[in-house]
């Protein structure tokens, strides 16, 4: 069954041993996400700050709610052993069943309503997560809600949100992202206010779709039903027609002025490098606040891999790519977005290689619109688990010719956020791109062809299943 809210999804998380509750003192000025990347970087359960420092009984934290494979398969209602390329194949499946949300009257977010002079986004417990960063973020682990002026159509997105005081946000959401798209193309040529509402504390797959690259015009409330298998309940909001999540902890409504700018960032970002130095970014202003009675204030504490974001990535782009690999009928049996690359890396899996396929494979990736954030492809073949990274750097090294099996193309559009780009590169968007064919070449004859020595090539079919007997014997 879906969860209902982000409250159900924690009892779960508890009951797995994946939620660990602070009840002593946490400073939200640092300490909080100190503790968070300690969780994210040893593997510890997703922290719940039960006590804030300068805050009142009742305003609560909680980080890292989908910052593992574990977490992931549970807020889908799966084996919390779920294996990855099954997580992956599940959430194709499913995606491909979307399920259209119900508008509701009211809802729990509901319970507290604040409306213009009387907002004060500082009576929450904004984090400031990293040192270096440029302000308290109000936007770390959320959804923002915004509707294209023409047609209708709603976009969730996940776009980080610095606060410049109670009453206004900075988001970074340049295009080709669709709430830059929305306010450039769309409202700024009319000069129309943008209304946009922040989600934060809904239930785990509402996030998770906000950070799913879907593309423009598509539902990412659709595909969150589909995901959780049941239709979202959808309340409006107090100052626009937005509709937002009927359980969420807390909805902060606003709209963007075109033309108003304001300082925004640094920020410790998702590739595990603080980003660049403040520059002007697009202000929201707020205009209510609607909040669940003890209200839990979610974030991310993005940094080195892992964190919510990359494990996030790491199933949805997979899926995402996998989907369109296999759209252009190439023969492709598997695609993982490599956790630990920060989305720059992707490995791929073929079967029947044959010459050229590296290529074809790497030009579908950067043809896509999330490809622009993955400039590096590795291509092994059907042998290798592209979600094994023991297994594809065995191929890496073994398979791709220094010479022969390493592209570059030295002309591309980057994202301005990869860290090896100059600040040059990364004002003009100019960048580059690589694939590795760690196949064999299809000239080779095959009786020539080095042959693996593992477990499942060594040994005859008898021989391996007597061998996993005597080992499950022994408890292994």
């Amino acid at each position: 069954m879906p969860y209902k809210d982000l409250r159900e999804f924690l009892a779960r998380l508890e009951k797995e041993g994946e939620l660990q509750k602070f009840d002593e003192e946490v400073d939200w000025n640092l300490e909080a996400g100190a503790i968070t990347r300690r969780a994210l970087e040893t593997g510890l359960p997703a922290p719940f700050f039960e006590k804030i420092k300068d805050y009142p009984k009742g305003r609560r934290m909680v980080s890292c709610v989908l910052a593992n494979l574990k977490r992931i398969a549970i807020a889908m209602d799966m084996a919390p052993d779920t294996p990855m390329r099954e997580l992956i194949e599940e959430y194709l499946r499913r995606q491909k069943k979307p399920i259209k949300p119900v508008t509701v009257k009211t809802g729990s977010c509901k319970e507290n309503v604040v409306i213009g002079d009387q907002v004060d986004l500082l009576e929450f417990p904004v984090p400031f997560i990293h040192e270096g960063d440029g302000g308290r973020y109000v936007g770390t682990w959320h959804l923002t809600v915004t509707k294209d002026l023409n047609t209708g159509w709603t976009n969730w997105g996940m776009y980080r949100h610095m606060l410049h005081n109670g009453k206004s946000f900075g988001v970074l959401a340049p295009a080709p992202k669709h709430l830059g798209t929305m306010a450039d193309q769309k409202y700024g040529p009319q000069n129309l206010p943008m209304p946009v509402a922040v989600v934060l504390g809904s239930e785990p797959i509402t996030t998770f779709c906000a950070a799913t690259p879907v593309p423009y015009g598509v539902s990412e409330v659709d595909v969150a039903g589909g995901l959780r298998g049941g239709p979202l309940e959808l309340v409006k909001c107090e100052t626009s027609d937005l509709l937002v999540p009927a359980h969420s902890e807390i909805v902060i409504e606003g709209e963007m002025v075109p033309g108003e700018q304001r300082d925004e960032g640094p920020f410790g970002e998702y590739t595990g490098y603080r980003s660049g130095l403040a520059s002007p970014k697009p202000v929201v202003r707020v205009t209510a606040v609607t909040f669940r009675n003890d209200p839990i204030f979610t974030f991310s504490c993005p940094g080195v891999p892992l964190d919510d974001s990359a494990s996030v990535f790491s199933v949805n782009k997979s899926a995402q790519f996998l989907d369109e690999l296999r759209s252009k009928g190439l023969p492709v049996t598997g695609a993982y977005l490599i956790v630990e690359g920060a989305s720059h890396a992707i490995a791929v899996s073929v079967k029947n290689a044959y010459y050229g396929i590296a290529g074809e494979v790497a030009h579908v990736i950067w043809s896509a619109r999330h490809g622009l954030l993955t400039p590096s492809v590795i291509v092994v073949e059907d042998d290798v688990d592209p979600c094994n990274l023991q297994q594809v750097f065995h191929a890496m090294m073994t398979k791709c010719h220094p010479g022969r099996g390493i592209n570059k193309i030295d002309h591309a559009t980057a994202w301005p956020l990869i860290p090896w780009l100059s600040e040059h590169e990364r004002k003009h968007r100019m960048g580059a791109r690589v694939y590795y064919d760690c196949t064999w070449p299809v000239d080779w004859d095959k009786a020539e062809l080095p042959v693996r020595q593992s477990f499942t090539e060594c040994y005859p079919k008898e021989v391996q299943e007597e061998v996993l007997r005597k080992w499950r014997s022994h408890g292994h």
